[in-house]
């Protein structure tokens, strides 16, 4: 047996001149990148060893964007021409890698800040983090930008006998493609745009799913006409109120899509726009996987109440033999975990305050990438965030010039 004696060395204390950046996905880099073009300093701390883990370490090779990419794109820097309408996953990590580079965002990686808390008595954010390497820090600060996202955590559904299930258990974070599923029975559990996409991923690899539809959805067509459903919204809202666009979108969707509860996918009394608004839930926009099911390749199924060591017992009290189980049940916020002392955040993460308020908090904290909004929404927020905080920064001291243009990288001291 091993001992492991605590490191009685006191943590590296940094001071940090500037903003504290926790996360390097693309909500921080939008407020790096909006800060560093005013000349502000800051810091941005990262627990992976590269920027948007998420899209790198956790995403499935065939995901693309869901929307146009001109609602995508970060601040000051738009797609490249040559981009499809709707970008690749490794086009859109090639877009990140180049904004990080293009404004010379350099997060410290490997490190993850275990607690965050404000001094009153100093009026400094403190923010206690770890290396990879067990190294410890304290960062001292004016401002703490929360970076980390909607999507920090996997949600991991607790199902009776899910545990002694003989098959291969995977979250959908861990999951590339369908080529190792091939021939194999495999049940979905989750029908949103992770499941739907994945499910169709199975079935043009060979393998047979089985998708998991719960509860109610709304499934919209992606394009309608040639033009996307998404942007025909947001016009439709400059003119008409919500009610009336949610009918229009409902009339679309069968329109083109058909009477999907001869599908098993029944829709919800509420809107889709007005879930979205009120509850975060995005519609899923079909890119193909109605078909599939339509022709019986994938089998639409009810809720699990259990599972046995090689079996799924549904709901309505059938029994699905499977090979593989993949949990596309999503994500969570991390922020309570960490965060202390301040009633901005709810329990479950997000800002109390709704959009389009909600990126700033009390003594100078502030959110971005918690809108519910999807990527236009972390830009949007970014953008504010930035004005906020230069507005402040500038009225206290100039930025320092460098040769015409001015200096945004890091400024740090370390405090013994």
């Amino acid at each position: 047996m091993v001992l492991r004696m605590q490191s009685l060395t006191p943590p590296r204390r940094v001071s940090v001149d500037g903003p504290i950046i926790v996360g390097a996905g693309p909500s921080g880099l939008a407020v790096a990148a909006s800060l560093g073009e005013e000349g502000m300093p800051f810091l941005m701390v990262e627990r992976e060893d590269c920027i948007a883990s998420l899209w790198q370490k956790r995403t499935y090779d065939r995901v693309k964007l869901h929307l146009p990419k001109h609602f995508c794109e970060l601040p000051r820097m738009p797609f490249p021409d040559h981009y499809p309408e709707y970008p690749t996953r490794r086009q859109f990590i090639d877009y990140l890698v180049d904004y990080a580079t293009k404004f010379d965002i350099k997060p410290e990686f490997n490190t993850t800040v275990l607690s965050a808390h404000y001094d009153n008595t100093s009026g400094l954010w403190h923010a206690q983090a770890t290396s990879t390497g067990g190294d410890q820090m304290e960062y001292i600060g004016r401002w703490l930008v929360v970076a980390t996202g909607e999507n920090a955590v996997n949600v991991v559904p607790d199902i009776p006998g899910l545990g002694g299930f003989c098959g291969e258990v995977t979250h959908v974070s861990h999951y590339k493609s369908g080529e190792p599923y091939h021939g194999k029975r495999v049940l979905v559990v989750g029908c949103g745009n992770s499941g739907m996409e994945v499910s169709l991923d199975l079935c043009d690899n060979g393998a047979h799913p089985f998708m998991v539809v719960r509860d109610a959805m709304h499934v919209i067509p992606r394009e309608v006409l040639g033009k996307s459903t998404f942007e025909l919204a947001m016009l439709l809202l400059a003119w008409l109120p919500l009610w009336l666009v949610d009918k229009i979108m409902i009339f679309l969707a069968w329109l083109v899509l058909g009477d999907l509860d001869k599908l098993g996918i029944h829709r919800p009394a509420v809107g889709p726009l007005t879930l979205k608004h009120t509850l975060g839930r995005a519609p899923v926009l079909d890119t193909g996987a109605l078909a599939r099911i339509r022709c019986g390749q994938i089998t639409v199924v009810p809720g699990i109440t259990r599972f046995t060591n090689s079996d799924a017992v549904l709901s309505d009290g059938t029994t699905v033999h499977v090979d593989a189980v993949i949990l596309a049940t999503g994500y969570r916020s991390n922020v309570p975990q960490w965060l202390r002392a301040t009633d901005f955040f709810g329990k479950d993460g997000y800002p109390k305050t709704e959009f389009p308020n909600g990126w700033k908090g009390q003594f100078g904290l502030y959110s971005v990438g918690f809108a519910r909004r999807g990527l236009s929404g972390a830009a949007a927020d970014a953008v504010h965030i930035a004005k906020d905080l230069c507005q402040v920064w500038k009225e206290e001291s100039r930025p320092t010039k460098k040769a015409g243009r001015p200096c945004y990288r890091r400024s740090i001291s370390v405090v013994l």
